[in-house]
C-alpha cells in the first residue's frame, strides 16, 4: 500500500464535462484507477486535482479520463509554461464562447418562425407553419445545435455513464423523429401532430442556457485571472556597473537588483535598497490608500509604484512571490469541494439513469391509461429535458469561486472550502497580542539600572547579546542603543530560551536577558530592581530583565502601541455575538491593559508559545467553536489547533501556511469580514442547491403528468442553470463593511 506521504498531487484541465453527472462519473472513474489515491473534480473550473502514487504517470491519468469520455491536459509546474498554458486556456475559452454565441444566433433565427407561429396561433392571428418548412428548420437546428449534445452523449455512454447531453439528445431526437414518422404516416392535417417546434425550441433554449452559464462562470473565475494579470512580464535589471537592461522576469534571480520607475508595477518581492515612494498595494492587500516605502522596507509583486524611482533587491519571483502564493491559495480554495457537494455528486451519479426510468414509466403509463402516442411522447420528452442536472453541478463550485474571489479582492485569502464552512460558525475568537492587536514595533521607552551601573553599559551589553535577532524586542533594544550612541559589545554563545529570553557571553560576562521567570530559573534575585523600577513603569509595558554574572543590573520597559483598528475590529465581533479573548506570553498588567483598550471580553497572560496550542485545545474541548488570530512563528501551533487559524499577512510565512485564512493587511476588522464572506458563501451554496432541486422537484412531476410541454421544460431547465450561476455571481459584488476607526462601542 502506498504511503500517502509519498504521493503527489497533479492538476489537469478537463474538457467535455457538461453537468454534475459528468464530474461525479469522472471522479468515480479516477478513484477506481490503480495508483490514484484521491481525486477532486471541479465542474465550474473544469479542473481535476489528482493524488497519485510515485509510479503513476500523467499518461495513466489522461488514459483514465479518456475512458470516462473526457480529455485531460496536465498543468505544468514550470511557472513560465503554466502562465502560457493559462493564457492559452483563456483564449480557447473566449473563442469557444464566441463560437457558441454565433451558433446561438443562427439557431435563434431558425427557431424564430416557430415562436412567431406559436404566438400568432395563441392570439388567433396565424396559421401553423407548413410541415416541410418545419422539417427544414428543425433539422437544421437539430444538426447545428444538436451536434455538441450528440458528441457529449456518445462520450458519456462510451465511458459507461450518462449525463445532461444524453437527456437532451434523447428528448429532442424523440420529438424530431416522432414528427418525421408522423409526416410519413399521416397525410391529412399532419401539422397538428408535429413536435418539430419542441425539438428546435428546446435545443435553442438549452444552448442559450449554456452560453449564459459560460459567461457567468467566466465572471466568477475573474479573481484568479486578474491576479495573474498583475504579474509583469519584464523587469529592469541593474548590473554592477549601474547599467540597465530590460529582461524577461523569468531570468531574474533572488539577490539581483531591479529598478522600478514611477508608475510601473512591481515585478518581484524584495526590499528597497535606495529611494522611496508610495505604493498602491490595493490589489494585494485590499487597502485603498497608498503606503510609503523607503530604504529596507519590503515591496510586493503587483503593487504600483507612485512618484519615486526605487532600487530593489530581489527576494522572490514568480510562484514564490507573495502574488504567486496568493494566486495558488485562491486556486486551491476554488478547486475544493464542500461536504454537501459530495452528497450532490452521489445524487448526480444516479440522477440521469433515474430520470430516464421516470420518462420511460411516464411514457408507458400514458399509453396504458388511455393517452395517445403523442401525449405519451410529449410527457416523456418533457421529463427528459427538464431534468438536466447542470444546476446541481454548478451550485457549490460557482458560489465557492465567487466568494473566495471577492474575499481575495478585499485582502482575505481563504485556503479551502472546509475552512470557509467552519468560519461561518465561529463563536469565539482568540487574539495574540504582539503584531496582531498591537503594531508589532515596540519601543524601548524606560531603562531602570541598578546602583553602580551606567545606562550606556546596560545598553551595550544588551545590544551585543541581541545583535542579529529578529525578535521585535531585540530590534527595539538595538534601535535605542543606536539612538543613545551605545555600541554593541561582542557576544558569543548566544542561546534563545523560547518564551523567556536568551543567554549569552558578552565581553567575557555571562548575560541573561528576559522575563522574571528566566531570572528565577537561574536563581537571580531581582527584588531590588523591581522596587526601583516597577513603580515608574506603565502597566501596559512589556518588561525584560538584564543580569550580568548572576546579578540583576537592569530592567527595560517596552511599549507597543495598540493598532488603531483593533477596538473597531473587536466591536464588530461582539456585535455578531462572538466572544473575544487575548492570549499572550506577556505579564498580567500588560495583558489587562491591552485587553481593556481593545475592548476584549477576557485575557490570559503568561502563556508560553508551547502552551498557546494547549490553551486553544482546552477552549475547544469546552465546546467553543474557535478561531485563533496571530502573526508569528510562535503562533503557528495555536493556529493549527484552532477550528480556524487566521494569520496576519504581515507576519511570518509559516503562520500564513498554517492558517486557514490569511489577512493580507494587518487590520483586525478583517476578522469579522472574513466570517461575513464565509457566511455569505455558505448561504449562496444553500440557495443554489435549493434552486437546483426545486426546478426538478416541481418540474419532473408536472412534465410526467403532461402539464408541461417540452418547450417549456427546456426553458425551465435553462433557467435553472442560469439562475444558479447568476445567484452565485452576485457574490462578486461583496465588499467588507468595516467600522470606521475610532467608532468602537462598548
Amino acid at each position: 500500500m502506498t504511503d500517502p506521504a509519498e504521493s503527489s498531487v497533479r492538476s489537469f484541465d478537463i474538457r467535455g464535462m457538461t453537468c454534475a453527472a459528468c464530474s461525479a462519473r469522472l471522479e468515480r472513474v479516477l478513484k477506481k484507477t490503480p495508483g490514484i489515491l484521491d481525486a477532486r473534480v471541479n465542474l465550474a473550473l473544469e479542473r481535476a486535482d489528482v493524488a497519485v502514487a510515485p509510479e503513476v504517470t500523467p499518461e495513466t491519468v489522461a488514459s483514465a479520463v479518456d475512458r470516462a469520455g473526457f480529455s485531460a491536459t496536465l498543468r505544468s509546474d514550470d511557472p513560465v509554461v503554466a502562465h502560457a498554458e493559462r493564457e492559452a486556456r483563456e483564449a480557447e475559452a473566449a473563442a469557444a464562447r464566441r463560437r457558441t454565441a454565433w451558433l446561438l444566433a443562427v439557431c435563434a433565427l431558425l427557431t424564430l418562425p416557430f415562436v412567431v407561429a406559436m404566438v400568432a396561433m395563441m392570439a388567433g392571428l396565424g396559421h401553423i407553419l407548413p410541415a416541410y418548412a418545419q422539417l427544414i428548420l428543425a433539422t437544421a437546428v437539430q444538426i447545428l445545435a444538436g451536434r455538441r449534445f450528440y458528441r457529449g452523449a456518445w462520450n458519456a455512454l462510451r465511458g459507461g455513464g450518462a449525463n445532461m447531453d444524453v437527456l437532451v439528445s434523447l428528448g429532442t431526437t424523440a420529438a424530431w423523429g416522432f414528427s418525421v414518422y408522423m409526416m410519413a404516416s399521416v397525410h391529412h392535417m399532419v401539422e397538428d401532430h408535429l413536435y418539430f417546434e419542441a425539438s428546435a425550441v428546446v435545443l435553442t433554449l438549452v444552448l442559450l442556457g449554456k452560453f449564459l452559464e459560460e459567461r457567468a462562470k467566466a465572471s466568477t473565475t475573474r479573481a484568479v485571472r486578474s491576479l495573474m494579470a498583475l504579474r509583469p512580464e519584464t523587469a529592469t535589471k541593474l548590473a554592477d556597473d549601474g547599467s540597465q537592461t530590460v529582461v524577461p522576469i523569468t531570468t531574474i534571480l533572488p539577490g539581483d537588483r531591479v529598478l522600478i520607475r514611477p508608475g510601473e508595477r512591481v515585478p518581484v518581492d524584495g526590499r528597497i535598497l535606495t529611494g522611496e515612494s508610495h505604493f498602491d498595494e490595493a490589489v494585494i492587500t485590499g487597502e485603498s490608500l497608498p503606503v510609503r516605502r523607503a530604504s529596507s522596507d519590503p515591496v510586493v509583486t503587483g503593487a504600483v509604484n507612485g512618484e519615486g524611482a526605487v532600487t530593489v533587491e530581489v527576494g522572490a519571483v514568480g510562484e514564490d512571490s507573495t502574488l504567486g502564493r496568493i494566486t495558488r491559495l485562491v486556486e486551491n480554495a476554488q478547486s475544493g469541494k464542500a461536504p454537501v457537494q459530495r452528497l450532490v455528486d452521489r445524487i448526480a451519479a444516479v440522477f440521469v439513469p433515474t430520470v430516464v426510468g421516470v420518462a420511460t414509466v411516464a411514457f408507458a403509463l400514458w399509453l396504458i391509461f388511455g393517452g395517445d402516442l403523442e401525449q405519451a411522447l410529449a410527457a416523456a420528452v418533457a421529463v427528459l429535458v427538464i431534468a438536466c442536472p447542470c444546476a446541481l453541478g454548478l451550485a457549490t463550485p460557482t458560489a465557492l469561486v465567487a466568494g473566495t474571489g471577492a474575499a481575495a479582492r478585499a485582502g482575505i485569502l481563504i485556503k479551502d472550502i472546509e475552512v470557509l464552512e467552519r468560519a461561518a460558525h465561529i463563536d469565539t475568537v482568540v487574539f495574540d497580542k504582539t503584531g496582531t492587536l498591537t503594531v508589532g514595533h515596540p519601543e524601548l521607552q524606560e531603562l531602570v539600572v541598578a546602583d553602580g551601573v551606567e545606562p550606556a553599559r546596560l545598553l551595550a551589553l544588551s545590544a551585543g547579546a541581541q545583535t542579529g535577532s529578529e525578535h521585535p524586542l531585540a530590534r527595539a533594544t538595538l534601535a535605542r542603543a543606536a539612538a543613545d550612541g551605545a555600541a554593541p559589545l561582542a557576544a558569543e554563545e548566544v542561546k534563545a530560551v523560547p518564551g523567556k529570553g536568551l543567554t549569552a557571553r558578552v565581553a567575557g560576562a555571562d548575560v541573561l536577558i528576559g522575563t522574571a521567570t528566566l531570572m528565577d530559573d537561574h536563581g537571580i534575585d531581582h527584588a531590588d530592581i523591581d522596587r526601583a523600577g516597577l513603580g515608574r513603569l506603565r502597566p501596559e509595558m512589556t518588561l525584560a530583565y538584564v543580569a550580568e554574572n548572576g546579578r540583576a543590573i537592569g530592567l527595560f520597559g517596552y511599549a507597543d502601541a495598540l493598532r488603531p483598528e483593533a477596538p473597531a475590529g473587536v466591536t464588530e465581533l461582539r456585535q455578531r455575538g462572538i466572544r473575544t479573548l487575548l492570549l499572550t506570553g506577556d505579564r498580567p498588567p500588560a495583558a489587562r491593559a491591552i485587553a481593556g483598550a481593545a475592548g476584549l471580553d477576557d485575557w490570559r497572560a503568561g502563556v508560553l508559545p508551547e502552551g498557546k496550542a494547549s490553551e486553544v485545545e482546552s477552549l475547544r474541548a469546552a465546546g467553543n467553536r474557535l478561531a485563533m488570530v496571530g502573526d508569528g512563528v510562535n503562533d503557528a501551533p495555536a493556529l493549527a489547533a484552532a477550528d480556524v487559524g487566521i494569520a496576519m499577512g504581515s507576519g511570518a510565512d509559516v503562520a500564513m501556511e498554517t492558517a486557514g485564512i490569511t489577512l493580507m493587511r494587518p487590520d483586525p476588522r478583517l476578522v469579522a469580514a472574513a466570517f461575513d464572506i464565509a457566511a455569505a458563501t455558505s448561504r449562496k451554496i444553500r440557495q443554489n442547491l435549493f434552486w437546483a432541486f426545486i426546478y426538478n422537484i416541481i418540474g419532473i412531476p408536472l412534465a410526467a403528468f403532461g402539464l408541461l410541454t417540452p418547450a417549456l421544460a427546456g426553458a425551465a431547465m435553462a433557467m435553472s442553470s442560469v439562475s444558479v450561476v447568476t445567484n452565485a455571481g452576485l457574490l462578486t459584488r461583496w465588499v467588507p463593511k468595516l467600522l470606521p476607526i475610532g467608532s468602537a462601542k462598548g
